[in-house]
């Protein structure tokens, strides 16, 4: 039986997409980072510990979205994973994921949700939402990063290197040509080499709960109806199939690496949670906590302590969120409700959002406390070695 990594691999040629990470063997972090940056690591980082997963490009970064209200009325001719073409009608289900980000345009709140339908993809999207923006997936990690666009002036624009660090996804700008890792939004190579990026903040969660928080928000259109950094493509990809459909739930980390294998990452070693349980990081005070998913799913809402603030952090529809539960002066301390929400100070809460529903504190928000969105916890691990698992 062909393996999926080589399958994998095979359509990646076919395709001209080179999907990342499944055409090499799994390379772990060659010592214990220092800690430099807002993620430990030596910089610049060596071409030793970059691994080519594909061309440059062959992963096309999308460089003009194309959005609307949602995917009625999308057709495209694609290549399927048998090689053939054939005509495709993709649709958004409710329990798809989403990236969503919401900023202010005009003095309005404006939100805009990114499919993992695409990202998977493309791994890349160079948009403009309340200022130059660029949206991130690496589905190897199952990291999603937002971050401003704009570097010290200047407006750059990301594409896929076809390069992992950690195997996390390495993006270039077309300014200088600086490599830059995803997870730690910062230049590791090249002439901005320790630069960081201002990061966005941003959910992964269904389509449905995301649509039904905003309802009046954008959704990424595939290509062609938004351009990418290949240009335009009369035969494109089947946004009905994602090749990392069984990755979640198989052996593999990361590059293809084997639990029990040489080069494993750090979290194979380590026995606290499979490396592959979705994570959500917070960090604060000189600490990093992980909050396992199953772990917040089974309270719905838990308070915690991170470097002495205190953290609310939650699970609702999907989406795992964490908020510094200090409103109004006051630490508050939450439970759930019935009816979805969570409650404290005489108010209702917003489990997604964090916003007061009623009470002494409507209207007020509270702030998030995380970098990023839940990722895995062998990438989290791998850039957080220092980490303190909830349990």
């Amino acid at each position: 039986m062909v393996s999926r990594r080589r399958y994998l691999a095979a359509a990646a040629t076919a395709l001209g997409t080179g999907l990342a990470g499944c055409v090499a063997g799994y390379r772990g972090p060659s010592s214990p980072p220092a800690s430099v940056g807002r993620f430990p690591s030596d910089l610049p980082v060596s071409e030793s510990e970059l691994v080519r997963g594909a061309l440059r490009d062959a992963i096309p970064a999308i460089t003009d979205p194309a959005f609307a209200s949602d995917w009625s009325g999308v057709s495209l001719t694609a290549r399927t994973p048998d090689f053939g073409v054939r005509e495709v009608s993709p649709r958004l289900a409710p329990f798809d994921r989403v990236v969503g980000v919401v900023r202010e345009e005009d003095g309005e709140p404006r939100a805009r949700a990114y499919p993992l339908r695409v990202l998977v993809w493309h791994e890349a999207v160079n948009d403009r939402l309340g200022g130059p923006l660029l949206v991130t997936y690496c589905p190897l990690c199952g990291s999603a990063v937002v971050a401003e666009r704009t570097v010290d002036g200047d407006v750059l624009r990301f594409g896929v290197s076809g390069l992992l660090w950690r195997d996390n996804l390495v993006l270039y700008d077309d300014a200088e040509g600086s490599l830059w890792s995803q997870v730690a939004a910062t230049a590791i190579r090249g002439p901005r080499t320790g630069t960081e990026l201002t990061l966005v903040p941003a959910s992964l969660s269904r389509w449905d709960a995301w649509r039904a928080a905003y309802p009046d928000t954008e959704v990424l259109l595939p290509p062609p109806a938004s351009g990418t950094v290949r240009g335009p493509e009369a035969v494109g990809r089947d946004y009905t199939y994602d090749p990392y459909a069984a990755y979640a739930d198989n052996d593999r980390v990361g590059l293809g690496g084997l639990s029990g294998t040489e080069g494993e990452s750090r979290a194979v070693a380590d026995d606290r949670l499979p490396p592959k349980v979705e994570v959500l990081g917070v960090r604060a005070g000189g600490e990093a906590v992980a909050y396992p998913r199953p772990a917040v799913e089974r309270v719905g809402v838990l308070n915690d302590r991170v470097g002495g603030r205190p953290v609310v952090v939650t699970a609702a529809e999907g989406t795992l969120s964490a908020f510094w539960r200090q409103a109004d002066d006051r630490t508050l301390r939450f439970r759930p409700t019935a009816d979805g929400a969570m409650r404290a100070g005489g108010s209702r809460w917003s489990r997604t959002t964090g916003e007061a529903l009623d009470g002494p504190h409507r209207g007020t928000e509270l702030d998030r406390a995380t970098e990023l969105p839940p990722l895995f916890w062998f990438s989290w691990l791998d850039f957080t070695p220092e980490t303190r698992v909830y349990r």
